[in-house]
């Protein structure tokens, strides 16, 4: 009796999971397909003044590979680089004025930035002392791009085309992240399909939508809608400042445009378990708003949508149930395939694709670490600072989304 009431409920539960799927595959904005690409647009007559914002804090070994591709950008117009030194340890200002005397470069500032002032986020701090000086130059645009990301050498006068030909208030792009280790490989795709999960870009590039997101590593942003929105100012505590700012552009009347990255590539190298765990478990707490019940129900749904159906198909084999293993099966399939236009994205095997239940459960154990940490009062952390939970507030809400989206929030910022 007790056999027959386990298996009909694992039934019960896959089939929900099964319902799920279905409806997330063709009512989530169509989140797993990977060909919202920027679009192209025609070039202007005149290209506007651009100024590119870089925040770095301890970035001295990732410089040498992303800094000279800033350097080298072929934009018409005029654009200066502002790199805004965050109180390193590592020379990281130093090693960004050296690379800065190469010749034939754009014009590069190194700034340096004091100790955050009280309920700013040291990349914020950042960001503000950047724009600051940066609004001397009179730019039409900002480019606000991390340390980390190195931009092919017409990526910046794609973007404005772009956002010239859209009329887009931000233009934002997904980077390429680093698949060199097995961790990587494994982890890094599906961060990205989570992030879609959760903000599907059609949702996010729709005029009049409530759906609001951005890729912190590469953000094109209309000086005049910054000013609107009162940017950095109104998110100076977001521990997810991609997201906030995207939210306060669209709250302003912007026109926003998010999409995947093909020459725009993240070079920070995450090789272990530890380092990826540390880089997710570092806000994905504050994506739940550091609520327990909105974490409690994003374990759950977790659970039911990603774990139930391998627990179901191997429950279903070895008791010989065989609408139990069909159903779950069915809906693993299902998971599995929607998964596939990513690993291609990211020209990954394809044999990783049954591997995203594995992953789900580690993106799981994360938040609740992150959980843990929180509540342990180590918070939201980077670089030897720490975040405590944020007053409330419009600049501290950085969990409150504007989106319509009902499915589980797991995904942190990117990295």
């Amino acid at each position: 009796m007790r056999h027959t009431a386990t298996v009909s409920a694992l039934l019960w539960i896959c089939a929900v999971s099964l319902l799920a799927w279905l409806w997330l595959l063709l009512c989530q904005g169509y989140f797993w397909r990977t060909d919202v690409r920027l679009p192209p647009g025609a070039e202007p007559a005149r290209w506007p003044a651009v100024a590119v914002v870089v925040p770095a804090r301890d970035e001295a070994a990732v410089l040498p590979r992303s800094l000279p591709s800033l350097l080298a950008q072929e934009y018409p117009g005029r654009a200066r680089i502002f790199l805004v030194d965050d109180n390193s340890t590592d020379g990281t200002g130093e090693s960004a004025a050296e690379l800065g005397r190469a010749p034939g470069g754009l014009p590069l500032t190194v700034l340096s930035a004091p100790e955050p002032a009280p309920g700013w986020t040291g990349k914020l701090w950042a960001v503000r002392h950047g724009i600051e000086r940066a609004r001397e130059t009179d730019p039409a645009y900002l480019l606000l791009t991390d340390a980390d990301i190195a931009h092919e050498p017409d990526s910046l006068r794609a973007l404005v085309a772009a956002a010239e030909g859209g009329g887009y208030d931000l233009v934002s792009l997904m980077a390429r992240l680093r698949v060199d280790s097995a961790w990587e490989r494994l982890i890094v795709p599906a961060f990205v399909y989570f992030f879609g999960q959760l903000y599907p870009f059609r949702w996010v590039n729709r005029r009049g939508g409530r759906t609001a997101a951005a890729a912190g590593g590469c953000v094109l942003l209309r000086t005049a809608a910054a000013e609107r929105a009162r940017i950095p100012e109104s998110i100076r505590g977001a521990v997810i400042d991609d997201v906030s700012l995207a939210r306060e552009v669209k709250r302003g009347g912007g026109h926003i445009w998010l999409g995947l990255a093909e020459r725009v590539d993240s070079v920070r190298p995450y090789p272990r378990l530890a380092d990826l765990w540390r880089m997710v478990a570092r806000s994905a707490y504050a994506q739940l708003r550091h609520q327990p019940l909105i974490l409690l129900g994003t374990v759950l749904g977790l659970a039911l949508v990603y774990l139930a159906p391998p627990a179901g198909l191997l429950t279903g084999l070895v008791r010989g149930e065989g609408a139990l293993a069909l159903t779950g099966g069915a809906t693993w399939l299902l998971m599995a395939g929607s998964y596939v236009p990513m690993l291609r994205h990211y020209r990954q095997t394809l044999w990783l694709a049954p591997l995203l239940p594995l992953v789900a459960a580690l993106y799981l154990l994360m938040t609740v670490d992150s959980a843990v940490r929180h509540y342990r009062g180590r918070g939201a952390s980077w670089k030897g600072r720490t975040y405590p939970k944020p007053a409330a507030g419009p600049a501290a809400d950085e969990g409150a989304h504007t989106s319509d989206e009902r499915i589980p929030r797991a995904a942190p910022e990117q990295p």
